[in-house]
C-alpha cells in the first residue's frame, strides 16, 4: 500500500519514464483548482528532489499563473498497463520563461518542441506511493502531434500572438506575465 519518501528513487524514475502521461494540480490560494494532463515526451527528472518539465503552448495556462501566485505543486504518474501504482511528487516550483536565464540550460535537457512555452522547474519534498489497485488498464494507443503541428504552422511569432491573445491570465483572472517574459 501507500508509503512515503523524502526523494525521487532510481525506481521511481523507471516507472515515470514508462509513463505516458501524467497529472498537475496547482491552486491559488483563491479559486479554481486546476489538473491538467501532460504528455509527449516531457519531463526529467534531473536531481532526487529536482523535475523540470517543458510546457507546450495551449488554450490556456493556469499552472503558470497558480505557480506564480502560490508556488505549490502536485505532479501524479499511474499505472495504466502491468502492476498497479499510482506515483505523486509534492513541493514547490518555479516558472521558466524563454527570456529567464536559465531558459537555455534546462531546455537542452529537453527534446525541442516547437511549441515550447515555459519550463517549470519543481523542487520536490515528499514523495507518495500508492496502490492503484482501482485504476484500469487502458492501452497506448500512440502520440497525438496535432499541437505540435498546430505549433509549427503558426511559427515563432504567431505562437507569441498566441501568448497575448489567449495566454495572459487564468480563468480566474491571475497573470502568467507571459507577455513581460517572453516578448
Amino acid at each position: 500500500m501507500g508509503k512515503q519518501f523524502k526523494e525521487i528513487s532510481e525506481s521511481h524514475i523507471e516507472f515515470v519514464v514508462k509513463q505516458k502521461i501524467f497529472f498537475v494540480g496547482t491552486a491559488t490560494t483563491e479559486g479554481r483548482v486546476n489538473i491538467s494532463p501532460k504528455g509527449m515526451d516531457s519531463l526529467r527528472i534531473i536531481e532526487p528532489n529536482r523535475v523540470i518539465w517543458l510546457n507546450a503552448t495551449g488554450s490556456g495556462n493556469e499552472t503558470s499563473a497558480h505557480i506564480q501566485s502560490n508556488p505549490r505543486i502536485t505532479l501524479m504518474f499511474t499505472s495504466f498497463e502491468g502492476k498497479p501504482l499510482t506515483l505523486r511528487f509534492y513541493g514547490v516550483a518555479r516558472v521558466i520563461h524563454r527570456n529567464d536565464p536559465e531558459w537555455e540550460n534546462l531546455y537542452s535537457l529537453l527534446p525541442s518542441n516547437s511549441g515550447a512555452r515555459q519550463i517549470f522547474d519543481c523542487d520536490i519534498d515528499l514523495v507518495q506511493t500508492s496502490c492503484g489497485m482501482s485504476i484500469p488498464y487502458f492501452e497506448y494507443g500512440g502520440e497525438r502531434e496535432a499541437l505540435n503541428d498546430w505549433a509549427r504552422k503558426r511559427g515563432p511569432e504567431g505562437l507569441k500572438e498566441y501568448w497575448l491573445e489567449k495566454n495572459q491570465q487564468s480563468i480566474d483572472g491571475k497573470a502568467t506575465h507571459i507577455k513581460v517574459r517572453n516578448t
